[in-house]
């Protein structure tokens, strides 16, 4: 040892700093640093003495070579007399008394004998074992190399480059994950490949949790109590150096499921306190020296609230005596041993009425298991030794509805809201509940690397993350592509959980919204799977577990529902299309369940049955159905009597000649909806033919004859080189059997263009040089918040967060933990130029992020105006009533509404100003009498803007 110590003080020197993570290259150049040349493995030295962590990391790094290069580099224990090459790992270094801090560095002739070495140093045993790792990542193995079969990448030659690599001390003190919610996947999975959940699952958890330089760990808790199922637990816990703790209402490092087994009397303090003391005594006595952050506090006996008669004092008193404990059983003062108490749902109340705990406590702040922070620290607040964490969900099982099945989880959204705990300064622990890890493999990874660098990733560069982890885990060629995936689902995902969509989720009727979200899917899911059918047979398996499965069965859930609801549309019809797609919905039920068989019992051998058990599919309240219940369908007996026809139009239920209401179309505009369509269909088994006439020759009608079979689609369209400027209404004739014609109205807006200059352009060219700015067509405007026409800014910036939200970007105020502005003058804002051809009354509907009022002061606000009218004040916070919170989390969004005055036509500038911060705007959509009801809005504008967005 003492030679490793002296040849550490003889590294003082230094060659350059790496920065950035190129470490290796598989050829040699000048001063690089070989790990396998020549087919020959340099030796690793590790000193017996160093920590079991170490030595472990060492051997892991041995079978990491060889996985990646087919050599084996033989480990040390005692430092050769001579070497020409040497890795060194473990060894002290200037970082020692650094919190998980390591460096990597290539040295020449740092002590006799030996020419070359290649030091792995950490300021302590994790910090070495996360260097070790680093070198292990930038070689090839990924962290899911095991738990998502990511194949090693195979090199001949590894060699380090010449100069030192530091990195550290995490942003984050504790960063973890929540094994939760973890039936019956998880469980499933662990009972048959390992007999239950033991220490042989655990090693692999905490395998992966240090290759992801994480540290902290709530273990899995639905049926199972981590020290007490398995002794090995906690000892090998220590071994890997993983802080362990207990969930947010499992207090004292005791399971609930050990007060199942042992407890005696009510989970009542008031009532049963020197038992519960007695119980929560032995979780500390059980603690013995290994790492751990304690849970204080209490909750109801099963993750209820407290009984209504329990108070702020008794609380305090629960605290005050688990402390008491922990005096006694370790003998030092409380506060030398790491103790958490956590804000979760009901028990924030109590802390915002007044409730305290000591100064050394973290305060483990939450969201609200829908991935919205509730509270954070005041700007400014005094600083509290415990510091402040936060509790974060990919995972949730509780109202409005649960959903566990697939990842709904958009890192962009992570981002916006860890980067606001960040911000405001809660970073002593990070914890995700991660339900059964799998299938959470990306957004653990983004969580678990943001809690450790947050600057390296500002909002411009996640597109950047996102390619970077699709190269790591399936190379460069498809990374592109194969990031686009990840967005799109993540995306597709995030704006409703698979668990609440229903065959009314998407709109039939309005904006062809629900034939939109299908073919989007679907596009998605055949580039998915065209790049399956393109990768090496030997990474299919990762790509299917980490990007294929969860297209291909999201986009099948997708169209599922949108299939049960066009059946129960023609049903009330009597299309003779209905039982078709009776059968269809049939047939997509089906193939959810053969998708996740193949994920279970035929991918990978089967290694990962039960992982897909999970339903999804038939929920009817909060809590998961026994099992997968195909949505309701219609059928219907066909008449085989004379030919039956009927006539449907875009945007309305009805049909004729049964409807007595003429049938009048979704008007067709120059400006936005240029086309529609109409839908003969057949009611009977006979074919009908038809032809088609129109009352104007500059609207057209395709097909203009033909014969309906099952159903055929007309499209409306406009010659707009042709049609006069104006409203019109034209009648268009579609005629059946025996001559009998059907009227249809269609409505043809082609107004004058907007002026410039007071010169009328081209009509039917709607881009006019010069304007920036949308326009109205079928009497609205949409506008992606991300196409502002201009950001005023100060000290007060605006920040594009790229992918965020339900369709395009978010933008936010940065930074995030400014003042509260007054809007006036040139105070921060984002302005929307667009065109109205009217006057009177608008509403303006802002698509928000579901933000909470996590600052506390009781709003969310921000101002809104046109032109120069003095803006309104407007409050997200305004109604925090259970269900208005319930919907904003089920539709992952929250509308807002303002009437505002209009007195002239034409350009109006709209003005969204900021007074609160953390409101994250989306969608921004002025009504002047066209808004028809959607999920997602209506699409985006006409934009004159000179740029493209």
């Amino acid at each position: 040892m003492k030679q490793v110590t002296a040849l550490t003080l003889l590294l003082s020197f230094c060659s350059c700093l790496l920065h950035g993570q190129d470490l290796i290259t598989e050829k040699q150049q000048p001063g690089a640093f070989p790990i396998v040349a020549a087919g020959k493995a340099t030796a690793i030295y590790v000193d017996t003495a160093a920590p079991w962590l170490v030595q472990k990391a060492a051997a892991l790094f041995q079978q990491d070579i060889f996985n990646v290069t087919g050599r084996r580099p033989d480990i040390l224990h005692q430092l050769p007399a001579s070497a020409e090459n040497l890795i060194i790992i473990g060894s002290p270094d200037s970082l020692q008394g650094k919190w998980e801090a390591f460096s990597i560095q290539v040295a020449d002739h740092p002590v006799k004998g030996i020419a070359h070495a290649l030091f792995i140093r950490g300021s302590d045993r994790r910090g070495t074992a996360y260097g070790v790792f680093e070198l292990s990542r930038q070689m090839g193995v990924s962290p899911w190399y095991w738990w998502a079969d990511v194949p090693v990448k195979k090199k001949t030659e590894v060699y380090v480059k010449k100069g030192i690599y530091q990195q550290g001390p995490p942003a984050i003190k504790y960063r973890g994950f929540f094994i939760n919610d973890e039936a019956p996947a998880f469980s499933g999975w662990t009972k048959e490949k390992f007999g239950g959940v033991n220490h042989l699952v655990y090693e692999k958890v905490f395998e992966l949790l240090l290759r992801l330089k994480a540290n902290y760990l709530w273990p899995a808790m639905w049926g199972n109590a981590f020290n007490d199922d398995d002794t090995l637990n906690p000892v090998l816990a220590d071994q890997y150096g993983i802080v362990m703790g207990t969930s947010h209402h499992e207090p004292m490092l005791r399971a609930q499921q050990e007060w199942k087994r042992y407890g005696s009397g009510d989970w009542n303090y008031e009532t049963n306190a020197p038992v519960l003391d007695s119980f929560w005594k032995k979780g500390i006595v059980h603690m013995d020296h290994h790492e751990s952050i304690v849970t204080v506090g209490m909750r109801g006996d099963g993750d209820k609230p407290m009984a209504e008669s329990s108070n702020i004092a008794l609380l305090e008193k629960i605290v005050h005596d688990q402390r008491n404990i922990i005096r006694e059983v370790t003998g030092q003062a409380p506060e030398a041993t790491p103790q958490s108490w956590a804000l979760y749902k009901e028990v924030q109340d109590y802390y915002d009425k007044g409730m305290r705990v000591p100064d050394d406590i973290t305060l483990l702040l939450c969201d609200d298991n829908w991935g919205n922070i509730r509270k954070l620290p005041a700007t400014g607040a005094k600083a509290r030794a415990g510091g402040y964490g936060i509790y974060y969900h990919f995972d949730y099982v509780g109202g409005p509805r649960n959903y566990k099945w697939i990842n709904t989880n958009p890192i962009q959204r992570v981002w916006e809201q860890m980067h606001l705990a960040w911000s405001y300064g809660a970073d002593r622990i990070w914890i995700v509940n991660v339900g059964d890890i799998k299938p959470m493999e990306f957004p653990t990874e983004f969580f678990m690397d943001y809690a450790w660098n947050p600057g390296k990733w500002p909002a411009a560069k996640l597109p950047g993350y996102t390619r970077e982890w699709a190269a790591r885990q399936f190379g460069p060629l498809h990374a592109e592509a194969i990031a686009q995936l990840l967005t799109g689902y993540t995306k597709y995902n995030g704006r409703r959980k698979p668990e609440l969509l229903s065959p009314d989720t998407y709109s039939l009727l309005n904006y062809r919204e629900a034939a939109t979200v299908v073919e989007d899917y679907n596009k998605l899911a055949e580039k998915a799977d065209s790049i399956y059918k393109l990768l090496p047979a030997d990474y299919r398996d990762a790509y299917y577990q980490l990007v294929l499965y969860p297209v291909l069965a999201g986009a099948n859930l997708n169209e599922l529902m949108v299939t049960a609801a066009r059946n129960r549309l023609y049903a009330s019809q009597g299309r003779a299309a209905t039982n078709e797609l009776a059968d269809r919905v049939k047939v997509l039920f089906q193939r959810d369940s053969t998708l996740s068989r193949y994920y279970n019992k035929e991918m990978a051998g089967g290694r990962w049955d039960h992982m897909m058990d999970q339903t999804h599919i038939g929920y009817t309240e909060w809590q998961q159905p026994p099992f997968n219940k195909i949505p309701d369908t219609k059928t219907l007996d066909q008449p085989q009597g004379p030919p039956g026809w009927g006539v449907a139009i875009e945007g309305s239920t009805a049909w004729w000649p049964e409807e007595k209401n003429p049938a009048v179309l979704p008007d067709i505009d120059v400006y936005g909806q240029k086309t529609t369509y109409i839908e003969l269909f057949n009611r009977g088994q006979q074919p009908v033919d038809y032809t088609t006439t129109t009352g104007a020759p500059w609207l057209h009608l395709t097909p203009g004859k033909g014969t309906i079979r099952i159903q055929e689609r007309i499209e409306v369209s406009v010659n707009w080189e042709r049609a006069p400027h104006g409203k019109h209404q034209v009648p268009l004739t579609i005629t059946g059997p025996e001559g009998r014609p059907i009227v249809v109205l269609a409505i043809v807006n082609n107004p004058l263009p907007p002026k410039i200059s007071g010169t009328p352009k081209k009509a039917g060219s709607p881009k006019i040089a010069g304007v920036k700015g949308f326009i109205e067509g079928n009497g609205i405007v949409s506008i992606e918040a991300a196409h502002y026409t201009r950001a005023v800014e100060t000290t007060i910036k605006w920040q594009v967060i790229p992918g965020l939200g339900r369709t395009i970007s978010g933008v936010e105020a940065f930074p995030v933990t400014a003042p509260v502005q007054t809007p006036e003058g040139r105070s921060p804002r984002l302005e929307y130029a667009l065109y109205l051809f009217d006057t009177g009354r608008v509403n303006v509907s802002l698509y928000c992020s579901p933000t909470l009022d996590f600052t506390g002061s009781g709003h969310l606000r921000y101002g809104l105006s046109f032109d120069g009218e003095t803006p309104q004040i407007i409050d997200l916070a305004r109604d925090n009533s259970q269900r208005t919170w319930e919907q904003a989390v089920a539709d992952n969004i929250k509308i807002m509404v303002s009437q505002h005055h209009l007195s002239h036509t034409g350009w109006h500038t709209l003005k969204f100003w900021m007074v609160d911060p953390g409101i994250v705007l989306q969608k921004v959509v002025v009504d002047a009498g066209g808004l028809r009801p959607s999920y997602l809005g209506p699409p985006e504008s006409l934009s004159l803007h000179d740029n493209t967005y």
